[in-house]
């Protein structure tokens, strides 16, 4: 099957009333993760999703499928899929996970250590000024910085991350195509293009209120940690904390003023078991031994994968100083910076392989990440 035609059978999946992540995983593990032979089986038996699952699958709506390839096939864009060796392995172990994401930009920063920064969206000068620090912070410490593009906290950590230099993730709750708020639409075309942007939802589809607790899990379900920057008491930045830590995940929380409504949900967190950090460098010290952990996760997992082009094995020692592949990697890199389709050029190694190398690499502090998908050897190294 061509690619084409198998994205064409991923959508309409995607887009099947009542079927769900859930039930198209369930059927893709049932079928050996080939969705021919998902599609083929789920159309002899339509009927039992129901008539409106039926009518689709028996005769979908070509225009949109039409409009969802020609979105595909743009620069940039592409439909990661849980069947592909560099799906994010953090998101396999999360309630309901997703089974594709659309994402526009460098689909590569979600195998990076993340740190979630969320919050309210009536922020204060001062919770955006606290986002904007934590995030830059953060960033220049090598995290990819992830949010959910919402007015308040959510802008202002990507846009001090954006500003740092660094790449930043959203996940929103729209279409991959759409922006929301509509005030984000620059904002969104710069984290599209320096970073990326991230959708469980196919293209057209507009904000509804249950899409943003969807987006929630993934936002957590990305992320190392997640920080809250100022939140009431029924914030949906609370969703996502209670995620992060239903997910085995680190949470953090600022504390404010007590006479502040907005500080009023980082309080209850912090009661209830939340750490309070004061600064970006207790969030980095807290989170470096998971960046590594995942570090040695995804290389392992791509090297396992038989759909994926392998690195060498790791040596005995299990040191990558002794692994000929990381020798030959800073070797073509150099000291000058090289964009990840160079290194992969130059190496023969997969993208999806050479982005778990370069950040244990980054988080040896051997390279250094730059801005538009770059990487620098660092002196002395």
């Amino acid at each position: 099957m061509n690619e084409r035609a198998e994205l064409r059978h991923w959508l309409i999946l995607l887009r099947t009333p009542g079927l769900g992540p859930g039930g198209l995983r369930e059927r893709l593990a049932d079928a050996g993760h080939d969705i021919g032979e998902v599609l083929a089986r789920l159309r002899r038996h339509a009927s039992s999703l129901g008539a409106e699952a039926q009518g689709w699958l028996e005769q979908p709506d070509e225009a949109r499928l039409a409009a969802d390839l020609a979105w595909l096939a743009e620069p940039g864009h592409r439909l990661l899929r849980c069947t592909e060796a560099d799906f994010p392995p953090q998101l396999e172990t999360i309630p309901q996970p997703p089974v594709a994401l659309f994402v526009s930009g460098d689909a590569s920063l979600l195998l990076h250590p993340q740190v979630a920064i969320v919050g309210a969206r009536s922020a204060s000068i001062a919770g955006k000024t606290n986002a904007r620090t934590f995030a830059r912070n953060l960033a220049l410490a090598g995290f990819v910085v992830t949010s959910g593009l919402a007015d308040g906290i959510d802008g202002a950590a990507h846009e001090a991350t954006l500003d740092a230099g660094r790449p930043p993730v959203a996940v929103i709750g729209t279409g991959p195509d759409l922006v929301y708020p509509r005030k984000h639409r620059e904002l969104s075309a710069r984290v599209a293009a320096q970073g990326a942007l991230v959708s469980e939802f196919p293209p057209g589809t507009t904000a509804r209120a249950d899409h943003f607790p969807r987006r929630n899990r993934i936002i957590a379900g990305l992320s190392l940690g997640t920080l809250v920057i100022e939140a009431g008491l029924q914030s949906g930045s609370l969703i996502t904390a209670r995620l992060a830590g239903e997910q085995g995940r680190e949470v953090f929380a600022v504390p404010g003023s007590i006479h502040n409504p907005l500080a009023r949900g980082c309080h209850r967190m912090i009661r209830d078991g939340a750490r309070l950090v004061e600064n970006a460098s207790e969030i980095i010290e807290s989170l470096a031994p998971a960046a590594r952990a995942l570090g040695a996760e995804l290389t392992q997992r791509l090297e396992q994968s038989a759909t994926a082009p392998k690195a060498s094995p790791r040596s005995a020692s299990g040191s990558w100083r002794d692994d000929p592949d990381y020798q030959r990697l800073l070797g073509v890199l150099g000291h000058d910076p090289a964009a990840l389709d160079e290194l992969a050029t130059r190496t023969g190694q997969s993208a999806a392989v050479l982005s778990s190398m370069l950040l244990m690499l980054e988080l040896e502090g051997c390279v250094e990440g730059l801005p538009g998908g770059r990487y620098q050897r660092l002196p002395d190294v």
